[in-house]
């Protein structure tokens, strides 16, 4: 699973110039391959339990699109969709307004 992460979840970063056009075939792959990576995300939560959550982190590639995508409905879809990959249990002994060390940069963003 981890060689799976690591080498099948690569989003290139192209400069937001070149993204920004959403018809153009940069954006559109970095599109598809961000969404490949949500999908491997969620398939490799199903294994909550089985394998160490330390294991299973928010992938930095994932990660950077969220941060690169411009605030809206697309970056708020995103978001979204990762959080509902996330098991209910890695939270519930979590304070209030605290969160998991490898999302605290994904929580930081939410909160923006």
């Amino acid at each position: 699973m981890k060689k799976s992460v690591e080498e099948d979840v690569f989003i290139p970063l192209y400069p937001k110039s070149t993204v920004k056009d959403k018809s153009s075939v940069r954006s559109k792959f970095q599109e598809r391959r961000f969404w490949s990576a949500v999908k491997l995300l969620s398939n490799v939560v199903l294994w909550d339990g089985i394998v160490p959550e330390d294991k299973v982190l928010l992938n930095r590639y994932l990660l950077l699109n969220i941060l690169n995508t411009p605030l809206g409905p697309d970056n708020i879809e995103k978001c979204s969709k990762v959080v509902a990959c996330l098991p209910e249990r890695w939270f519930q002994d979590l304070k209030d307004g605290s969160t998991l060390p490898e999302l605290l940069n994904f929580s930081q963003h939410l909160l923006q």
